[in-house]
């Protein structure tokens, strides 16, 4: 059977009008006595309405509005084209509004987030980019207080892979830290040290999550990390649940704007731009999307491969496996040398898997001042194995970087890095002709 007309017909419904797909929405619910209620909504891509009640509030003599009630109330969205994600009640007083006020407050709020959907759907480049004020900024509830805090200066986050890094980049200033130990146990450490100095630190998830490994989640969430860095689907859905921030990274490959708003509507704060692009895309994807959703790693040793083969355990240990390996990962440096006599260093993660990266840094210094007109705020840099003489140097050039005291090229030509943006030219470029005049 080659063709049917009703399945034919029931697909087509799928993919033509307006998109059904129900979307998360976060309400900020302002009550006080003597005051109509009013209720903003936004959605994940940012775009807000707001409705009021049609009376003010009355003085409560024995329920007054709290969140659970206005959760209850408002969240009853049925068949609607949204469900209820957050919910912050600002309530002053002991304000009071009868059930079938707040039903028809709730009916209004689900007419206006339609026309608003409709107004600016979501399959518009130009209308997911363009956004009309700062209103429309993503506000998810866990990550409310930092969108308010925008400045409109770039940020740098700093990523580290050692205590040792750790301390040499605090003791630099910089406040903003990931963290990527192969030795689980340090991030306590880590954390604590960050605790001190007012630092904020992401740690960062296993880029493989298997059945049975999710005590590493569950022990990276009892460190009370001010967030952390997923690498997987399943560490975005496990810290979301748990209301701890999440900045999605390089490996959920984040290439066009459906999925960074996919990525966005599912929790992430924000979303690390994939290593496949090259220049003139990663500035397409940034033209496509608002800038502030997006992170760009702009300095690090580029990871070639990742594997659950583990040369630690192959070459430094009559083990067989992790159970019995004596973790010679804890206490030796392993590279890999290549046919031209470089050397590539190899780690291992919490869960024994090796990742190889390449022995020379590469920087998107270049591709910064574009970065940066476009609205792009969010700026990484990832170290490696550099000693603390050399972490000082990396973080000075792209503090002057984002500053505009120095330019790209004095960047990368300063640091010796290799002056490129994603893996290669770009995996989605389209094909040359190997006949053509290079």
């Amino acid at each position: 059977k080659t063709d049917d007309p009703e399945v034919t017909s029931r697909l087509r419904k799928s993919f033509t009008g307006p998109v059904r797909r129900r979307q998360p929405v976060d309400l900020e619910v302002v009550a006080t006595a003597g005051e109509p209620v009013r209720v903003t909504a936004t959605l994940a891509s940012g775009r807000r309405c707001e409705v009021v009640s049609v009376e003010p509030a009355r003085e409560a003599t024995r329920h007054p509005l709290d969140e659970g009630v206005l959760r209850e109330q408002l969240g009853r969205l049925g068949a609607t084209p949204f469900k209820l994600r957050g919910l912050m009640a600002i309530t002053t007083g002991r304000p009071m509004l009868p059930l079938s006020l707040l039903g028809l407050l709730r009916r209004e709020l689900i007419a206006a987030l339609e026309v608003l959907v409709e107004q600016t759907p979501a399959s518009s480049p130009q209308q997911t980019r363009g956004l009309p004020d700062d209103r429309q900024a993503v506000a998810l509830p866990q990550v409310r207080q930092a969108i308010n805090d925008l400045s409109g200066l770039p940020r740098l986050h700093v990523l580290v892979r050692s205590l040792a890094q750790l301390e040499a980049v605090l003791g630099l200033g910089e406040r903003s830290i990931a963290t990527d130990f192969a030795d689980i146990r340090q991030y306590r450490e880590a954390v604590a040290a960050c605790r001190q100095v007012g630092a904020a630190i992401h740690l960062a998830t296993p880029r493989i999550q298997k059945p049975g490994e999710i005590g590493i989640f569950g022990l990276l969430e009892k460190q009370q990390p001010d967030g952390v860095l997923a690498r997987t689907w399943s560490g975005l859905v496990y810290f979301q649940d748990r209301g701890i921030p999440v900045v999605g990274d390089f490996s959920l490959n984040v290439a066009n704007r459906v999925t960074a708003g996919f990525f966005l509507e599912a929790g992430c704060r924000r979303v690390t731009a994939s290593y496949d692009l090259n220049r003139e895309q990663l500035l397409a994807l940034v033209a496509a999307v608002p800038p502030e959703w997006l992170e760009v790693v702009v300095h690090q040793h580029m990871p070639m491969f990742h594997m659950e083969h583990c040369v630690f355990c192959a070459v430094l240990s009559p083990g067989t496996d992790k159970t019995n390996c004596g973790r010679p990962c804890d206490n030796h440096a392993v590279a890999l040398r290549d046919r031209i006599g470089m050397e590539h260093p190899l780690t291992a993660d919490v869960g024994c898997r090796n990742t190889l990266f390449n022995a020379v840094p590469q920087s998107g210094a270049e591709t910064v001042p574009a970065l940066l007109a476009a609205g792009v705020r969010d700026f990484r840099i990832e170290f490696l194995t550099e000693p603390a003489a050399e972490i000082g140097r990396v973080v000075q050039a792209y503090r002057d970087l984002l500053a505009g005291r120095t330019t790209g090229l004095e960047v990368w030509r300063q640091l010796a890095a290799v002056n490129r943006v994603g893996v290669t030219r770009g995996t989605l470029e389209s094909r040359r002709d190997p006949l053509a005049i290079i």
